[in-house]
C-alpha cells in the first residue's frame, strides 16, 4: 500500500490563528489502491476555499480525521474495475459533489443535488462507501469526495472530469469548486440575460468568478460589494461597472441609485446572513436573489414575506453552481481559453503542504483570493 503526505484534520473547530494552533497536520498516511469505479489521481495542484476553512472553523461540521481539500486538478495514475472514460496519464478536475446517475436529482438532470453523493459527503467516505485513508491502521475521512491536500488521492470515477493536456494544473483546479460555484450561480441559477444588472455580494474566489461569469454573459451592469477595498478594486480592474462598501451607511440605496431601482440579480457568495439580507434588499421588484454562500448552519434569515408576493420576488439557493459538471467545465474552460474568463486572475499565491496553516490565516483575514497549494 502506498503512503502520501496529506493535510488531516482532527479536531474541530480550531481557534485562529492558525499558524500557531496548526489545525491541519501533515502526516503522512497510508493510501489503498481504487476500488471497482474509482481512480487514482496525482494531485498537481489544490485551491484552498473557504469551504476548507469553514470545516476548519467549525460552521460546516465534518467528521474527523479528515484529509481536506477539494477542489483540485490532477494526472489519472490508476484504474479501478468498471471505469469506462478515463485513461491513466488522463488530466482531470476534481468535482466535489459525485453524482450516482440514478437518483431523482441525477435522474431530472441535476447531479449536484445527488442524494447518495450527499451522504457519502457527511460521512466523510467516497460515493461507494469506502475510505481510501488511514494512518496507522485507523481510517482516515474523506473530505466531500476528494481530499486534495495531498500528494495523491483516491476518488469516486463519478468525482472527475477530463480537461485538455494543455490547460495549466493552476488554473484547472479553480475549475472545480470557484468557477463551478461562481460562473454557475449567475448563468444557470440566475439564469442572467444579456443587457441585465447583476450585484454580486463577496468577493472571494468565487465571487469573483460570479462577477466575471455576469461580465461573460453579457450583464450590463455588474456591481461588486464587499467590505474589503483591495478587493473591491480588483473587482473593478476585472471589468465591475460599480463597487460598493456594504457597511457604508446609504448602501442600499446607492446600489438602488445606480439601477434605477434595485438589480436583476443579486448573487450573494459571502456565506452571511447579513450579506444575504444586502442581497435582499438590493433585488428589484420581479427580480431574483441567488445564495450560493454556505453560512453557519445555526443561523436564520428574516425576511418580510409580504415581498415575495407583492413584488413576485424569487430568492434561490444554488450548489455548485446548479452545475451539470461533465457538460459545463468543458464549457468555462472553452470560455477561459477564448480570453472571455480570465479565471487565472484569481490565482494569488502559492505555497506546499507545510505552508497550508499559515495560508488558512490569510484566507480568514481576506488577504488571499486563491491560494494554490502544489503539494
Amino acid at each position: 500500500m502506498p503512503s502520501v503526505r496529506a493535510a488531516v484534520l482532527n479536531a474541530s473547530p480550531v481557534p485562529r490563528p492558525y499558524a500557531e494552533t496548526r489545525p491541519l497536520a501533515i502526516e503522512t498516511l497510508d493510501l489503498a489502491p481504487p476500488g471497482r469505479n474509482e481512480v487514482l489521481v496525482r494531485i498537481k495542484a489544490a485551491g484552498l476555499c473557504h469551504s476548507d476553512l469553514s470545516v476548519v472553523n467549525g460552521a460546516r461540521p465534518r467528521p474527523v480525521p479528515m484529509a481536506l481539500g477539494h477542489e483540485a486538478a490532477g494526472v489519472v495514475e490508476a484504474l479501478g474495475e468498471g471505469v469506462e472514460d478515463l485513461a491513466v496519464g488522463d488530466h482531470v478536475v476534481m468535482v466535489f459533489v459525485p453524482s450516482c446517475g440514478h437518483c431523482l436529482p441525477c435522474a431530472e438532470g441535476r447531479p449536484a443535488l445527488c442524494e447518495p453523493g450527499a451522504a457519502a459527503n457527511g460521512a466523510g467516505t467516497l460515493l461507494g462507501g469506502a475510505m481510501r485513508l488511514s494512518y496507522r491502521g485507523e481510517p482516515i475521512r474523506h473530505h466531500i469526495g476528494v481530499s486534495a491536500f495531498a500528494e495523491a488521492a483516491v476518488v469516486s470515477w463519478n468525482s472527475v472530469v477530463r480537461i485538455d493536456r494543455d490547460l495549466p494544473f493552476e488554473h484547472a483546479a479553480l475549475f472545480g469548486c470557484a468557477v463551478l460555484t461562481g460562473v454557475g450561480a449567475v448563468v444557470n441559477t440566475a439564469d442572467v440575460k444579456a443587457g441585465e444588472s447583476v450585484a454580486v455580494i463577496g468577493l472571494g474566489g468565487v465571487g469573483l468568478a460570479a462577477l466575471l461569469g455576469a461580465l461573460a454573459a453579457g450583464a450590463s451592469q455588474v456591481i461588486a460589494v464587499d467590505p474589503i477595498a483591495e478587493k473591491r478594486q480588483l473587482a473593478l480592474d476585472l471589468g465591475a461597472s460599480d463597487a460598493v462598501n456594504p457597511r457604508d451607511e446609504g448602501a442600499v440605496a446607492a446600489v438602488k441609485a445606480l439601477t434605477n431601482g434595485g438589480v436583476d440579480a443579486a448573487v450573494e457568495l459571502a456565506g452571511s446572513i447579513p450579506a444575504l439580507d444586502f442581497a435582499y434588499r438590493i433585488t428589484r421588484r420581479g427580480g431574483t436573489t441567488v445564495t450560493g454562500g454556505l453560512a453557519d448552519p445555526n443561523e436564520r434569515l428574516s425576511l418580510q414575506q409580504v415581498s415575495l408576493v407583492a413584488e413576485e420576488r424569487t430568492l434561490k439557493g444554488s450548489y455548485i453552481g446548479s452545475c451539470v459538471p461533465k457538460r459545463d467545465i468543458p464549457r468555462y474552460v472553452a470560455l477561459f481559453k477564448a480570453g472571455r474568463l480570465p479565471v487565472d486572475r484569481l490565482w494569488t499565491s502559492t505555497g506546499g503542504l507545510d505552508d497550508i496553516n499559515i495560508a488558512l490565516d490569510a484566507l480568514a483575514e481576506g488577504r488571499t483570493i486563491r491560494h494554490i497549494v502544489r503539494p
